[in-house]
């Protein structure tokens, strides 16, 4: 498998994300347990956003996208390219992530100064498992060209199925991850800040905030599974798979604070994410048939996600936003105390 990744570019990689890591533990211990200001938020998501876009510009400049002859213009250009249309793929795809932790920490009523430190392990694992599987992603491809037709219609499927639950209220008391943590785990009903684990009655006793975690482990892996064959239905070069998740991933925690107020506004994004995988599902199927150019996946994407935001704005949800209950122990001890 071809890629543009030599031991100096991976090496500056890994430092640059250890490096942005650290950076984001600090500030995260810096400010302690405090909930995230919308302003923030939007300071830390617009910086990520550039640190992405000046890494992409460094990309093309190292490959000779500028004083480089003409072969390398070119390869700089559809790498950097790649490079932007997965970075947005994979963002897009993050805001389904977002809705799915806001109604995790909804369900289990997460005070929100302890929202940050959750997500920041969530990011974490993300990183490990998409690393892992875009290994044994790019591994398959290289050994089985046809995986190419599996990873498309397992797209065109999630796409479908994305669409047809789109507008749906998850049943959280019948997920099966949770129902087995639950009937493994002794559980307290309430918080004890950020620990996972306190005492109660001199017995050791998991708090929901462990809950929680691996929760948001489980819900890492799923979407790791859709948004894996999506990178390489864009490129198939191991590196622009790699670091356009990876971006796309540590600007998570900060997205998340910068949109958890505004899932309801954008009811219709959905069924537009959900179009953008049957799009790329249908790339990939097509790809020894007629090879559609990046930029048509590029611009599609752009143009189907801002379809749906702006009729999100002009079309108002059919039903209202149902309320979500607390977490469910406490709800049944509240119903035994007025019982």
């Amino acid at each position: 498998m071809v890629s543009i990744g030599t031991p100096l570019l991976w090496s500056l990689f890994a430092l640059f994300v250890a490096v942005a890591l650290a950076v984001d533990f600090l500030a995260l211990n810096r400010q302690g347990a405090r909930k995230v200001t919308l302003r923030a938020a939007a300071i830390w998501s617009a910086i990520w956003v550039a640190v992405s876009f000046v890494f992409v510009g460094l990309l093309w400049w190292r490959l000779g996208g500028l004083g480089g002859d003409a072969v390398a213009r070119e390869l700089a250009n559809a790498k950097a390219l790649e490079f932007v249309t997965g970075y947005l793929v994979e963002k897009a795809l993050a805001v389904d992530n977002i809705f799915v932790f806001l109604m995790l920490f909804t369900y289990f009523a997460v005070p929100p100064e302890f929202q940050k430190r959750v997500l920041m392990i969530g990011i974490l694992a993300a990183l490990v498992l998409r690393g892992l599987l875009i290994l044994i992603g790019a591994w398959m491809i290289a050994s089985f060209h046809w995986i190419l037709y599996v990873f498309g219609a397992f797209l065109v499927f999630t796409g479908i199925k994305m669409w047809l639950a789109a507008g749906q209220e998850p049943d959280l008391d019948a997920n099966p991850a949770l129902l087995w943590f639950r009937k493994h785990l002794k559980v307290s009903d309430d918080y004890d800040g950020e620990r996972f684990f306190t005492r109660i009655d001199g017995h050791r006793t998991a708090t929901p905030m462990l809950l929680v975690v691996l929760l948001i482990g489980v819900v890492d892996v799923v979407f790791a599974v859709d948004s894996i064959p999506a990178i390489f239905a864009i490129t198939t070069d191991p590196f622009i798979v790699l670091t356009s998740n990876v971006f796309a991933i540590l600007g998570l925690r900060a997205m998340y604070f910068l949109l958890a107020g505004m899932h309801e506004r954008f009811h219709l994004l959905p069924y537009g994410l959900a179009l953008v995988l049957v799009l790329i599902g249908a790339k990939m199927l097509l790809i020894d048939l007629y090879k559609i150019p990046v930029q048509w996946s590029l611009l599609g994407t752009v143009l189907i996600l801002g379809a749906t935001m702006v009729l999100s704005l002009l079309v108002s949800p059919r039903h209202p936003p149902s309320p979500r209950g607390a977490y469910p122990f406490q709800r049944k001890r509240q119903d035994g105390k007025r019982s």
